[in-house]
């Protein structure tokens, strides 16, 4: 996976597709099963910019935030199920409980999240802007989450 990069080697691989006028767009989270709301949001994320990178919270970063029953999928294949999505360019991994840190180093063009976030509580979002870049949020998809998808397998299959 030549395109899911620890944050430096990222920064840099960035900095040379900026210098050729390339427009970043950045966005983060879990990702740990993927559904239909993920994949429109990734979607509509990659068209503010010409290239997409995500940044996933490592499973230890996961587990502080989600519990200990949480990620159900690894980093490495949380990694290499986005990168088989057309619209994901680069993945790279943050060990924090947020990616403030991450959004320094890697300095996108455009900071993106879900509708379910105000703009103004975006993590990042004021790096982003004292540089002139954009912060966003697009619309989520109703009724498509991990969390409702994992409470359909329960309603479905936790009885057998």
């Amino acid at each position: 996976m030549d395109h899911f990069l620890e944050p430096t080697k990222l920064e840099l691989v960035l900095k040379t597709l900026k210098n050729q006028g390339k427009k970043v767009v950045f966005t983060n989270g879990v990702f740990d099963l993927l559904h239909l709301g993920h994949v429109t949001y990734l979607k509509e994320a990659r068209k503010q910019g010409d290239l997409l990178v995500v940044a996933l919270n490592s499973d230890a970063s996961v587990k502080r935030l989600k519990g200990p029953q949480k990620p159900l999928l690894p980093l490495a294949e949380r990694a290499e199920m986005l990168l088989a999505l057309d619209c994901v360019d680069y993945v790279t991994f943050f060990e924090e409980d947020d990616p403030y840190n991450v959004v320094k180093i890697l300095k996108p063009d455009v900071l993106v999240k879900g509708g379910d976030w105000a703009i103004d509580k975006i993590i990042g979002g004021d790096l982003v802007k004292s540089r002139g870049g954009k912060v966003m949020n697009i619309p989520v998809v109703e009724g498509r989450s991990t969390t409702n998808l994992i409470q359909i397998i329960k309603e479905r299959y936790g009885k057998h």
